[in-house]
Order: structure tokens, then C-alpha cells, then sequence
């Protein structure tokens, strides 16, 4: 009789619970909802969850549709043939249950990730400018909110996540349009860039957003990179040990943040006046670790069907590993790319713009970073922005996000969509020759010729009749000096200092705050930060 009883009671089980396990609902990544931008005129992928072997069919208002079958852990994905641009339409997505995703837009879509300077959206550029000749910038950007007005152009934001083992597949978040109640809550950088974009072609423009302000470009690569590169497998490796070490130090029933403890109590003997001491970050909620902003972050919206991808990022590597930047960015882009499965899609970024830095060692490796982003455009279709003639030097956050924005869509528009553009980059440093006691630079970009000039807030670079400043020549000393510099053609400049008689390297602009470094293509954009040593 006990064995029948039990028996019983399983039935009675499997019948309550069955029914809602097989009727489970169909469901979808937080990307495809309402309001959202497909990429037109391709092949997009759509997937979820259902139940194990449920079918799953996708109809679309412009007339495709698709269907599959869950796998048995109840994944599915299927492709559907997107339109031209415009909307607005309707997808259907049917299997125990109806989704429904209304308003959907058919355009260009774009990824803005990075730091603070592409995580912060247009709300934090709103309040008055730290120093007041950069106040008409924080006007414009109040003028921008009050007459904004385009649902064309709208954008999705990925959660700040952090997953150091686990690769997250979705997350919550919804689109919003550049309108009065959603523009500012869009990423500044992402909107101007987007912006532009509208202003030339017309047509929708979606951004989906994944960035993290203060973080380093390591979290945002994937262990499977990490390790299939010889380079930095071993780094990988021992920063993985560590952090290991770390959590079965910090996961340990006695575990006391001594450091924390002590600061907190010099800090309370002080009138808890002062920035208040932090404690140890546990490494699953570090946002430095690597790989942690890759699993939590950009792993949830890989392969949504994207245009390319727009980076602003490297201010938190001026003092964390410069020298191997490239090395990293590199890995990072083609991993993406790898991952994304639409080959070498565009990819386009700055240098960062001018900030007065802590000390030299942090002046220097801002520069270093700038330089190293240069070098990374051996890498095919990317793109690079410079930025140190619009920085703010008490800001590392500078309200002149308009012309970032710009500058990194002339490469998108002229190389994705064959718009003719008069310079889509400033000049960039291509070789150099020595010739006696003087070393001729060669430059790609200057289009048509070179120039000195100055640029004012958002006003047209103009040209000026001074010398040309910030460059900086070195010898067999090692020791860098002031360099004198001439224009001699519409691709040269010839470097000297009357004390060097065999130089060696030359540099530009190598200082967090160039201050007056000036030299331009006639089409007023500035020539990237850089030095010939190898």
C-alpha cells in the first residue's frame, strides 16, 4: 500500500506540473521588442527559449517568415530577410504562445561600447561646464534636448553586468527614440555619431549600446581570445590564478578587509571628512577582471545583425599596461568580429581628447594609448577620430561630443555608404626619413595639404599663420627636446632641434594636454598623436 501511495503522488505531481512545463512561453532576447532597428536589406538572426523540440514560426509584416524547431535544451534561432529602409512594421513570433513586436524600424544599425565617454548619456553633459569657456557647449546640449524630435533614430542599452565564468544570453533593457522623453537617456557620443548618419541618409538609425564607464579594454575580450593568442594566453592566465586566490580568500567564513578596516578608522578619526575609504571589490563584481564585461555584457547581444561597431575607450589604460594596448584592442576587435560571424565589420574609434593628468607617468601613458590606438588601424576596415583639439583640461568627461560623434561617422559615411566626403581623417603619421641632422616626416590624410590651425569650440577649423607647435625630436641621449618643424610639402614636415646632430625618433602631440598642437589638413581635421619609434 506505501508503494502504491507513492506512486499516487508522483501522478498527482506530474499532472500539476507537466501541463506548465510543456506550455511553456516562447521568448526572446530583450533586442527584439517593440520600438526596436533591424539592419536593412540582409539577413538578420532571431532567437530564444521555448520548449525543448517546440516549433517556433517568424512572420514579419514586410512579408518573410521562418520557422524551427527548439533544440533540446529549448534554445532556437532562426534567420529572416529584412527590408529596405523604413517602417514602420510588425514581427509575429508563434509557438505555445503569440510575441508580438510592434514599431519595428528598418535602417543602419550600429554598437557604441567603451567607457565613460561613450557610456554616459547626453543627461550627464546638461550641468554647467567646469571651466566657463566651455559653457556655450553645455547650451547647445540643452538646446539639442528641447528640440529633439526624431523617432528615427533610437537606442538600446545593455545593463552594466558582471560575470566572471558565466556567459549571459540576455538581459533587460528597451529601445527609446531621440525624442523629448527618451533623448536623454542615449549615449551623447552614439547620438551625435547617429546623428550625422540621419542627416545624410534618411533613414533609421539604431544604436545598441554596451559600455561600462572607468573600464579597462581587458574585461571586454572573451577567454577563448585570451587563449587563442600567444601573447596574452599567459596574461590570461596568471590574472585568472590571482583572482581565483582572491575569491577563496574572500569567500572564507573569517575573511576581514583589514586594509578597508584601517582606512575607515583613520577616515572616522578625521571627521569622516574626505572621500570615504572603499573596500576590496570581490572579483565576480569587478569590473576589471578580465573577461567579466564580455561574459555579462557583450555576450548577450552577440549576433544581433549589426552595420558596425563605434569604440571610445583606453582613458583607464593610460595607467594600466599603455605599452601592450594594441596588443589587446586588436585581440578585442577580431574576437568580436570572429564571434559576430559577419566578417570584418567596420570598426571605428578615437584617440582620446585632451586631459590634464594626475603626473608625468599618467601624462605619458595617455599619449601612449593615443598612439597605440593609431597603430591599430593596421587592422582592415577601422577608422580613427582625434580628439585633443575638443578635450577640456579639467574634464575627462568634455561636452564636445558632437564633433566626436562627427569625426567617427565621415569614416562610415564615405567607407559603408560611398558618400563623398572632402577628409574623413585628420593626418596620419605614415614614415619618416632621416636626412643629417633633420627627419622628414610623411604623412597619409592630408588630402589637400597640410596646415597650422586652430579650432575653437564647435566653430570650423581655421587656418593660422604661426609654427607649427608639439612636436618633440630625440637623439642617441634618449633624451627628448623640443623640436622646431616646418610644413616643406603637402604631405611633409621636416623636424629639427639645432642641438641634435643625429636624431633619432620624433613625436607629436605627446602629452595628455597638447595644448596648442596645430597641425591640421587644409580640410580642418587634426593630425593623430604619434611617435616613429618602433
Amino acid at each position: 500500500m506505501k508503494t502504491i501511495s507513492i506512486f499516487f503522488r508522483v501522478f498527482i505531481f506530474l499532472l500539476l506540473v507537466l501541463p506548465t512545463t510543456v506550455r511553456a512561453d516562447v521568448s526572446v532576447n530583450a533586442l527584439f521588442s517593440d520600438h526596436m532597428v533591424i539592419q536593412r536589406e540582409t539577413i538578420i538572426p532571431i532567437w530564444g527559449w521555448a520548449d525543448p523540440f517546440e516549433k517556433v514560426e517568424v512572420k514579419s509584416s514586410w512579408g518573410e517568415s521562418a520557422a524551427v524547431v527548439a533544440g533540446a535544451d529549448g534554445k532556437w534561432k532562426t534567420n529572416l530577410k529584412t527590408p529596405k529602409a523604413g517602417g514602420p512594421f510588425q514581427i509575429i513570433i508563434s509557438g505555445n504562445n503569440k510575441i508580438i513586436i510592434d514599431d519595428v524600424l528598418s535602417g543602419e544599425v550600429w554598437l557604441c561600447t567603451g567607457q565613460s565617454n561613450m557610456d554616459f548619456a547626453i543627461a550627464k553633459f546638461l550641468n554647467n561646464a567646469r571651466e566657463a569657456q566651455y559653457q556655450p557647449l553645455v547650451e547647445y546640449m540643452r538646446a539639442e534636448v528641447a528640440s529633439a524630435n526624431d523617432d528615427y533614430l533610437r537606442h538600446i542599452e545593455v545593463p552594466q553586468t558582471t560575470s566572471l565564468n558565466e556567459k549571459k544570453t540576455n538581459f533587460k533593457g528597451q529601445w527609446v527614440s531621440a525624442n523629448s522623453g527618451g533623448i536623454k537617456k542615449i549615449t551623447a557620443t552614439g547620438y551625435f555619431f547617429a546623428k550625422e548618419l540621419r542627416s545624410r541618409l534618411h533613414i533609421p538609425i539604431g544604436l545598441v549600446e554596451c559600455s561600462w564607464g572607468g573600464t579597462r579594454v581587458q574585461p571586454w575580450i572573451s577567454k577563448e581570445a585570451y587563449l587563442a593568442d600567444e601573447n596574452l594566453k599567459e596574461y590570461f592566465e596568471v590574472n585568472r590564478k590571482d583572482i581565483e586566490k582572491t575569491i577563496k580568500k574572500m569567500d572564507a567564513e573569517n575573511y576581514t578587509d583589514t586594509l578597508y578596516e584601517q582606512q575607515l578608522t583613520v577616515w572616522k578619526s578625521k571627521g569622516s571628512k574626505g572621500r570615504k575609504p572603499k573596500s576590496k571589490v570581490h572579483p565576480r563584481a569587478d569590473k576589471q577582471a578580465v573577461t567579466t564585461l564580455y561574459n555579462g555584457m557583450l555576450h548577450a547581444i552577440i549576433p544581433f545583425a549589426i552595420k558596425g561597431a563605434i569604440w571610445y575607450q583606453g582613458e583607464s589604460n593610460a595607467v594600466y599596461m599603455p605599452n601592450e594596448y594594441e596588443a589587446f584592442l586588436t585581440t578585442m576587435i577580431s574576437s568580436w568580429r570572429l564571434d559576430w560571424g559577419q566578417g570584418d565589420f567596420p570598426f571605428y574609434w578615437t584617440q582620446l581628447a585632451a586631459c590634464q593628468r594626475a603626473n608625468d607617468k599618467a601624462d605619458k601613458g595617455w599619449a601612449t594609448v593615443n598612439d597605440q590606438l593609431r597603430r591599430a588601424l593596421k587592422l582592415p576596415n577601422t577608422g580613427m577620430a582625434v580628439l585633443y583639439d575638443v578635450g577640456e583640461a579639467k574634464d575627462i568627461h568634455p561636452h564636445n561630443k558632437m564633433d566626436a560623434g562627427k569625426r567617427m561617422a565621415l569614416w562610415a559615411l564615405e567607407r559603408d555608404y560611398n558618400i563623398r566626403i572632402d577628409a574623413i581623417s585628420g593626418p596620419l603619421y605614415k614614415s619618416n626619413k632621416i636626412k643629417g641632422n633633420k627627419i622628414v616626416i610623411t604623412f597619409d590624410k592630408t588630402y589637400s595639404g597640410l596646415m597650422t590651425g586652430y579650432k575653437h569650440l564647435l566653430n570650423p577649423t581655421i587656418s593660422v599663420n604661426e609654427p607649427l607647435k608639439w612636436f618633440e625630436i630625440v637623439g642617441t641621449d634618449g633624451v627628448w627636446q623640443k623640436a622646431e618643424a616646418k610644413i616643406i610639402s603637402k604631405k611633409k614636415v621636416e623636424v629639427w632641434n639645432a642641438t641634435i646632430a643625429n636624431p633619432k625618433y620624433v613625436r607629436y602631440a605627446w602629452s595628455g594636454t597638447p595644448d596648442g598642437a596645430n597641425l591640421y589638413n587644409i580640410e580642418g581635421l587634426p593630425a593623430a598623436v604619434f611617435t616613429t619609434e618602433q
